[in-house]
């Protein structure tokens, strides 16, 4: 049991200096300009992902489909991190 409870805080602990990075490039540099609600969704975002990782960690027993799953989230997020960036495919989502 405390290895999984290890294995979550160390998933967010990761998701937690990922989010410390523009907060740290804001002091140095006017080009990074987060706002309080970009870091709320960036934080959801990267939390959710984690939690999302744990549970199928837990759940899936199977090394491969455990494998695929991951991948798959992993690439959800990004798409939805570039939509988020940059309007990668020009949805509403993006604020297009």
């Amino acid at each position: 049991m405390i290895a999984k409870n290890n294995r979550l805080t160390i998933i967010f602990a990761i998701a937690s200096l990922i989010l410390l990075l523009p907060l740290v490039a804001m002091q140095f540099t006017s080009e990074v300009n987060w706002s309080v609600f970009d870091f709320i969704v960036a934080g959801v975002l990267l939390f959710g992902t984690g939690g999302l990782i744990e549970f199928s960690l837990r759940k899936i027993k199977s090394v491969k489909q455990r494998v695929w799953i991951i991948v798959g989230i992993l690439f959800i997020l990004f798409l939805v991190w570039a939509e988020l960036a940059v309007g990668l495919f020009g949805t509403p989502f993006a604020g297009n």
